[in-house]
């Protein structure tokens, strides 16, 4: 891959793999420089019901970004990545950080995932969050990873159909951002026992479909977010990005089943994150 970089402010956890400790390790497999900014440093992801550790006041956040950009980083910047934001105070120094960013370097991108639940559990964060998201976070974005659900919480739609879930891409697209992946795509009329991944940039829209596997993996959207957007920005391709990250994310949730831990199996996926398998066809959509 050409050299590219990305700053990722995002939590971090010691045991385990969500947000950046998802995030980093598949990146720097794919030879992407990384540079993280941790928004809270806890023990493990907070699904377990008890943790340990701060949560990091943002002034210390922003702080950490300053001395990056002291360094004279930011031109070198290819995209911003961002997850789960837990306050607004965190949001507006991912929206500085953005801002300075992509002043220092205008082709740099700001990739966002929307992270607000899931259509099994429902809206999990603060309620702030959602409105934070809609009205000053997504309109900032270049792309954004929702999935499904909460690319229907954030557009006010209930997408079910293909046809549903790329009218409220659409919808989504004209709050600001120019692409769009969507994960765990479920509809009505799909082969039983399948799932799919959606694609949609202004050059069209495309569709992967995979074996849907019996879990729930923490993190595993902190995967694929920094997959495609390291894979689109390699290839510029959104069709091949898709191939690549449903490929690898597959892959990546089959080790951890079978492995009977909890927790993301990334460094025994590590070979196929970083040559992907490309098992699955992707389709483009009229």
């Amino acid at each position: 891959m050409a050299r590219v970089s990305i700053l990722s402010i995002q939590s971090s956890v010691a045991y385990g793999h969500v947000g950046n400790s998802a995030a980093v390790f598949p990146l720097q497999r794919l030879g992407v420089e990384v540079w993280p900014v941790h928004t809270v440093h806890f023990s493990n992801h907070t699904g377990y019901g008890e943790w340990r550790g701060p949560l990091l006041r943002a002034d210390d956040v922003r702080a950490v970004i300053r001395g990056v950009e002291e360094r004279g980083a930011f031109p070198g910047v290819d995209a911003v990545l961002s997850g789960y934001q837990g306050g607004e105070d965190i949001g507006d120094v991912i929206l500085d950080a953005v801002a300075r960013v992509k002043a220092a370097n205008p082709a740099a991108i700001y990739a966002c995932d929307p992270v607000m639940g899931n259509a099994k559990s429902g809206c999990f964060v603060h309620p702030a969050i959602p409105v934070l998201l809609r009205e000053r976070v997504v309109p900032a974005a270049d792309l954004i990873t929702p999935n499904q659900f909460e690319l229907g919480f954030l557009t006010g739609t209930e997408p079910r159909s293909i046809e549903d879930t790329l009218a409220s891409v659409e919808l989504a697209r004209a709050m600001g951002p120019s692409t769009v992946l969507v994960t765990s795509v479920e509809r009505p009329d799909a082969p039983q026992g399948t799932i799919e991944m959606m694609a949609v940039t202004d050059d069209g829209a495309w569709i992967v479909q995979t074996p849907r596997l019996p879990m729930k993996a923490n993190g595993s959207g902190d995967v694929t977010a920094a997959l495609f957007t390291a894979h689109l920005l390699e290839t510029g391709d959104p069709g091949l990005a898709l191939a690549r990250t449903a490929s690898s994310v597959f892959d990546l949730l089959q080790t951890t089943l079978e492995s009977g831990e909890r927790e993301l199996q990334l460094v025994q996926s590590q070979a196929t994150i970083a040559e992907p398998r490309l098992q699955f066809e992707v389709t483009r959509l009229d």
